[in-house]
């Protein structure tokens, strides 16, 4: 007996056992247990007993998005920023005045427990409505060795709470903080011998992700903190080439990284190292418009065979948006990528940006996790296409329908 059926269906799979988006016409989806017991044309389908059967109408069923590079607890907002970015001021420009990452440090730092999940219960909220079903959450706005695991330590409470989306947690070595430049060296020393191993001890993140660029770490100190998370046991990934390629790719190629996030500055050695090492590059759309950055060599990568994921890079400072399918619409457009590409890079290819792949996660596939979004329409492109109007018709998580 199932416990959930979704008949008359426009199924899209992205199962890398399928060609292209993995379409299957007037489909069936049969749930137990919350996993993909059956998935296939209506014809061919046994019919058994089920609990419930939802008619998706001949409408749109795909994977649970997945968003695989988000900064989703944090406390307050920089609105002024964004005012004065509208007014020609640069990040970093903004930075050197005491904006950017260090302007969220003050009222994260003050916020209680309470008061940051609700917030972070607020954001997952507005992610399930959009159709994500599964986030990857980074700490990295504390700064300090007790604050960033009481960052992750909260981000644990929540993803235990009823209704939550999957999570998965990460920690991110973010930036020096402004107190401790006079003594960086001990700063990272804390990161590598104190904040990473008491993370793996306390299995509050599945990886490691430094922040390798100008105003950040450097290649050395990312080395050293990187080496330390694989020897702890966790995976890593790097921010890397926002704003200047500090040789970041050729040291995630060499650690057997997940992914490489940003990527606006990469030169050719490096995208030829993600290839070699089969390595995500993680797509930031909405940062680099709303940054005015040169977009990454999509080109470049795809002739490469570089994996390409999209995420939301959610953050209060340069992409506060929740929304998948906007960062589709601008990966189609600004990125000039294509409709497969950018669906693959919400749903599989960030799976396997978070190491989730042998898991099912961001397909549909027998054995593989319900997590399903039942859209308001037909064609794939018509999610990004209308960009501006939420076409979630439902989101199911584990099996359990959520909206």
């Amino acid at each position: 007996m199932t416990d959930l059926v979704i008949r008359n269906a426009r199924v899209m799979t992205c199962d890398p056992k399928r060609d292209g988006l993995g379409v299957i016409e007037e489909a069936v989806i049969a749930i137990a247990d919350g996993r993909i017991a059956w998935v296939g044309p209506e014809a061919t389908y046994a019919a058994g007993r089920s609990s419930a059967v939802i008619d998706a109408g001949g409408q749109l069923v795909t994977p649970g998005l997945v968003d695989c590079h988000t900064h989703a607890i944090f406390a307050g907002q920089r609105a002024n920023e964004f005012a004065m970015r509208a007014a020609g001021a640069g990040y970093l420009e903004i930075a050197a005045a005491g904006g950017g990452i260090n302007a969220t440090l003050g009222p994260t730092r003050a916020a209680s427990d309470a008061d940051l999940i609700a917030l972070l219960e607020g954001r997952l909220a507005t992610l399930l409505a959009g159709g994500t079903t599964t986030l990857e959450i980074k700490s990295g706005y504390d700064l300090t060795v007790a604050g960033e695991l009481r960052l992750l330590r909260c981000v644990a409470e929540a993803a235990r709470r009823p209704g939550a989306p999957r999570i998965v947690p990460t920690l991110l070595a973010h930036l020096v903080p402004p107190e401790r430049k006079a003594d960086r060296d001990t700063f990272v020393r804390e990161l590598v011998l104190d904040l990473v191993p008491a993370v793996a001890r306390e299995g509050l993140a599945t990886s490691v992700d430094v922040y390798c660029d100008e105003g950040a770490f450097t290649l050395a100190e990312t080395t050293a903190i990187l080496t330390a998370a694989k020897a702890a046991g966790l995976a890593v990934r790097g921010h890397v080439g926002q704003f200047a390629d500090l040789g970041a790719a050729s040291l995630l190629a060499d650690l057997g990284a997940l992914s490489g996030d940003h990527l606006e500055q990469i030169d050719d050695a490096g995208i030829a190292a993600l290839a070699r090492a089969g390595i995500v590059a993680v797509m930031l759309p909405g940062a680099c418009v709303q940054l005015r950055l040169p977009v990454p060599p999509i080109a470049k990568l795809r002739a490469a065979g570089v994996p390409m994921a999209i995420a939301s890079d959610l953050n209060p400072g340069s992409s506060y948006c929740e929304a998948l399918p906007i960062q589709l619409w601008l990966a189609t457009t600004h990125y000039a990528m294509t409709v497969d590409e950018a669906w693959l890079g919400v749903t599989r290819h960030a799976a396997r940006a978070l190491g989730l792949s042998a898991t099912g996660v961001g397909t549909i596939a027998v054995g593989g996790p319900a997590d399903l979004v039942l859209w308001s329409c037909r064609e794939p492109a018509e999610v990004p296409y209308r960009y501006a109007a939420n076409l979630v018709e439902r989101v199911i998580v584990a099996g359990v329908p959520r909206s």
